[in-house]
């Protein structure tokens, strides 16, 4: 389980085709310090495990689905990643529930700076602006940011000077794909809340029994 708060930003060093997998190499300097194999670490908002370590650099693998579902298999050596480990049980929780499950892939539709702020506009599927709410959450390469406005096409977020510095929203472009996680909760309550006719009515009662 991650946060979204981007803890370093990493290069990738070394692309390794494994059929329609990847073997991805990163550069790194403070999330290798305290890290051991098998750890899980999130690149730009994937969930990627440590399968080889050294004092520069981690080793991850990248399965097809993967790559069919994230940005992972277009990044070029020397790309830019956005880094963060698996938040420890004794963490505080400064950005919101991201589980580094991408649920797919938008674009940068317009980068317009508003004072301080730069604000962007992700143009999305349908299928993921269905989960996407005015003042919701939504992680984009990994970074957990709020959402300013939503329409059926796209969906807007605000950038602090902190955020932009620290992470590939830097160097971001327009036209430049993105991966994103929407809400885990929204997607929980719908499923819940799906309805069959064969399946009983969704009470109170029920809900209780399944743990809320």
């Amino acid at each position: 389980m991650f946060t979204g708060l981007i803890e370093e930003v990493g290069q990738l060093t070394k692309i390794l085709p494994v059929g329609s997998g990847l073997k991805l190499q990163i550069k790194a300097t403070s999330v290798i310090e305290a890290m051991r194999l098998g750890d899980s670490l999130a690149v730009n908002g994937v969930c990627l495990t440590v399968t080889a370590l050294t004092k520069e650099n981690c080793m991850v693998d990248v399965v097809p689905e993967t790559v069919r579902r994230s940005t992972l298999g277009t990044l070029r050596l020397g790309h830019a990643v956005n880094l963060e480990r698996a938040m420890p049980a004794n963490g505080r929780f400064g950005g919101h529930i991201v589980a580094g499950h991408v649920d797919g892939v938008g674009r940068i539709a317009s980068l317009v700076k508003e004072d301080n702020a730069l604000v962007l506009s992700i143009a999305a599927s349908e299928a993921i602006l269905r989960y996407v709410i005015e003042k919701g959450s939504i992680t984009i390469d990994g970074i957990s940011l709020t959402v300013m406005q939503v329409n059926t096409e796209s969906f807007t977020v605000s950038i602090i000077p902190h955020t932009a510095m620290v992470t590939t929203l830097s160097i971001a472009k327009v036209g430049q794909n993105v991966n994103l996680e929407v809400d885990l909760v929204a997607k929980y309550i719908e499923r819940f809340t799906q309805q069959t006719p064969s399946s009983p009515s969704l009470t109170i009662d029920r809900l209780r029994t399944m743990g809320y």
